[in-house]
């Protein structure tokens, strides 16, 4: 769909163009050519678009114009990836003034509504000339809601594997819906998404949540898997109409299915995502929440794996973390502890003997110091694990690959070389406390995290969005689509700053013979398993 702006911003609208709108070149986000008219058009454009389907590209046609003032910006590219709004579908869909204009707390804020106009962009380091890029919709209370108090009856379910926060996103999504907006109908599903058609619920109040976000695990229970067409059933019956859905990768992807779902039969069903997975691998967002939790309880077993490991003589310390494909946790752990000698993640592939391997710096460490510290990340060196048991990893409910044990692996192997190739007795200090990490209540940043995320998705809700997931961009809290999160995984930049920091920390190999890990490992064995990476993501 081609849009022209004339100097008098009048719009000139190609005959059949809307007959265009699904023929996008990027589905879900529209596209402005020149900056300077980016702002000054979005009030004509959101007139214009409002009630079409949110699956939308615009070109603002501005050459004339462009070349006129000279501007040499003029081809620039100001794209935002929109979330769906529930006029989209409900063309006479009413509005309200948001509550809010009339609460106590918000009144000293100086502006209290997020502009329509406001994005947030997805890339902050640009050059001079390089284009404006991908920008997502502000998250935040809008001037108006579509939905009254009175009507609306939530509901909020959990699943996927354990993280520290998610009570505090629950306590938090009620009271924000209680104390904002005066909902009073909230139910928790309880037991993931199976409780839909299990008819699993519980009544949440302020009161019942008030001190949920003291404890670790979720309060309404978890499970995997789902069957999009029995919840949507069970929406229907139950007349809920907000839907927030705590959970990972495999979660949004059902938050995704279940929006689409909704659309398909017409009901007035806002459907919010808020990401959490303690791996910190969800694309788009900044991190997810717990992450810093974690990563500060992770200390506490690498400083004992320490202390085991220099009380005795060629201690060998290892700690197993957390990190399926990304290994964040391992990474940033290791930084802030700085007596770990060497990390091992899944980005990162490593071999053990030869020259530059593992066994001969763990050898030279043993030399020098008495004593090694290892971390690695459950999904590293998955590949040697699966050749030596000769296995082939099988998938859970949620679609995620089901790991073999890494550390344990690597104990043994360690043990193995030094006494029975080495002829040299170590001490071996092994140490998993992934179960342990998952399970603790937030730390305080996480519980405010948790509270911005709760509430910017209530925020969202209310003002009609739906089939978004809300998080940080760059520091900003945006609503960005489903589907975005769930597109790619985050991983570890092995050619970034923080990796190198890390290399530089710690004086490991880099392990970067890439070839020598090839030729170490059965070609068919990582292929199987690098094919399980992409069909689970």
């Amino acid at each position: 769909m081609e849009l022209s702006l004339s100097n008098t911003s009048s719009l000139r609208i190609p005959q059949n163009d809307f007959l265009s709108l699904h023929n996008c070149s990027r589905p879900g986000s529209f596209h402005f050519s020149n900056k300077k008219l980016a702002s000054k058009s979005i009030s004509l454009w959101r007139s214009l678009i409002w009630r079409q389907p949110h699956l939308v590209r615009l070109e603002a046609q501005t050459a004339i114009e462009s070349n006129a003032s000279g501007d040499k910006h003029g081809d620039d590219d100001f794209i935002v990836e929109d979330v769906p709004h529930l006029t989209d579908f409900f063309p006479d869909l009413p509005s309200y003034t948001n509550p809010l204009k009339k609460s106590q707390a918000y009144a000293i804020v100086k502006k209290t509504f997020v502009s329509p106009e406001d994005m947030v962009a997805k890339e902050i380091i640009v050059q001079k000339d390089s284009p404006r890029g991908i920008h997502f919709r502000r998250a935040g209370p809008r001037e108006k809601v579509f939905f009254t108090p009175e009507e609306v009856r939530a509901c909020i379910v959990t699943c996927g594997g354990l993280c520290p926060g998610i009570n505090t996103v629950i306590r938090e999504i009620v009271c924000g819906l209680k104390n904002m907006y005066g909902v009073d109908d909230v139910l928790g599903i309880q037991g993931g998404y199976s409780g839909f058609y299990s008819k699993n619920t519980l009544n949440l109040t302020t009161k019942v949540v008030n001190d949920i976000h003291k404890r670790g695990g979720t309060f309404l229970q978890t499970s995997r898997g789902h069957d999009t067409k029995k919840i949507v059933d069970n929406i229907q019956d139950r007349g809920i109409n907000q839907v927030y859905i705590i959970g990972g990768d495999g979660t949004q992807k059902g938050a995704a299915a279940i929006y689409k779902e909704v659309e398909k039969r017409g009901i007035k069903v806002a459907v919010a995502g808020i990401p959490k997975t303690i791996d910190n691998d969800i694309a788009v967002i900044d991190k997810s929440f717990g992450f810093d939790t974690a990563v500060e309880e992770a200390q506490r077993a690498i400083n004992a794996a320490h202390v085991e490991a220099e009380s005795v003589q060629n201690g060998v310390g290892i700690v197993k973390l957390m990190g399926r494909y990304s290994g964040f946790i391992a990474m940033l752990a290791t930084l802030g502890n700085r007596d770990v000698d060497c990390c091992l993640i899944p980005e990162s592939p490593f071999y053990l003997e030869g020259p530059g391997g593992l066994y001969e710096y763990v050898e030279q460490q043993l030399k020098e110091n008495k004593h090694v510290l290892i971390v690695l990340a459950e999904g590293a060196g998955q590949e040697y694990v699966a050749q030596s048991m000769q296995a082939f990893q099988e998938k859970d409910a949620s679609g995620n690959r089901l790991l073999l044990d890494v550390g344990l692996w690597l104990t043994q192997n360690i043990k193995d070389y030094f006494t029975n190739v080495r002829k040299m007795t170590i001490n071996m200090k092994y140490i998993d406390p992934t179960y342990m990490i998952r399970a603790i209540p937030s730390i305080a940043s996480d519980n405010i995290y948790c509270t911005l995320l709760a509430q910017s998705a209530v925020h969202g809700a209310m003002a009609g969005f739906t089939g978004f997931t809300v998080g940080p961009v760059n520091s900003r809290h945006a609503y960005i689509p489903i589907n975005r999160v769930t597109e790619t995984t985050n991983t570890v930049n092995m050619t970034g700053r923080m990796w190198a920091r890390l290399l530089a920390s710690t004086n490991q190999p880099s392990f970067v013979n890439h070839q020598t890990v090839r030729e170490r490992v059965d070609k068919e064995t990582i292929d199987a398993i690098n094919n399980m990476k992409i069909n689970s993501t």
